[in-house]
């Protein structure tokens, strides 16, 4: 996919079971899978996220633009934790260039983000309660576009739907995720070198056995 393609429109059917039919979410096992991945690989991912703390160390120095910039590559770049986790769960070899494969699908993820930030900030504007729902409600949407190349509203709203047939389940796995990044911020920030890439591969994990992988290329 080339970083400034729109996106598909995928047949909705594809997901008709998870959205009519319940599903579990384990939390425990997601952030233990995580675990596991990481250690197996812990000089990529460390190294990684001593790529996105450099870009955000860079970006704070230059001022509004450095904000503005730092946000518009944030989702490709996290997203880079997505694609590795994909490729290391299906079997797949794992390149120090693989992370960076999120730019690939850069125009949906920068309008996913973009336009569910404002959603979730309006949100949390009226009475907190919905923007707590869109927030959790998004989780998927990022995986959406990088395994089904789904535009970014379908993929948006498809993963609104997914969550909200187990929306609390997922508000439990959004708290462990946010309690163990929290753990390594307390770490003097050093522990998040662990803690992000092992909850952003938690996420990922829970995507693929809850939704299922579609692609074999990412």
């Amino acid at each position: 996919m080339a970083p400034f393609d729109f996106g598909q429109k995928v047949d909705p059917a594809l997901f008709d079971r998870l959205i009519e039919k319940d599903y579990e979410v384990n939390a425990s096992d997601y952030v233990q899978k995580g675990w596991e991945m990481f250690r197996e690989h812990i000089g990529e991912f460390i190294g990684f996220t001593l790529v996105i703390f450099a870009a955000s160390a860079v970006s704070s120095k230059m001022g509004v633009f450095g904000s503005l910039l730092f946000s518009a590559l944030a989702a490709p770049l996290y997203a880079g934790y997505s694609v590795a986790a994909f490729r290391l769960v299906s079997g797949q070899p794992l390149q120090f260039s693989d992370f960076f494969k999120g730019f690939n699908y850069f125009l949906p993820l920068f309008l996913a983000g973009l336009a569910s930030g404002i959603l979730v900030a309006v949100g949390m504007a009226l009475l907190l309660v919905p923007g707590i729902y869109l927030a959790v409600g998004y989780m998927l949407t990022t995986f959406l576009v990088i395994d089904h190349r789904m535009e970014f509203w379908q993929a948006m709203e498809t993963s609104r739907k997914i969550v909200t047939k187990n929306w609390f389940a997922f508000f439990v796995l959004a708290i462990v995720l946010f309690l163990v990044n929290l753990l390594g911020a307390l770490a003097l920030g050093v522990g998040l070198l662990v803690t992000a890439p092992v909850t952003a591969c938690a996420a990922a994990i829970a995507y693929k056995e809850i939704v299922g992988l579609h692609s074999a290329e990412w």
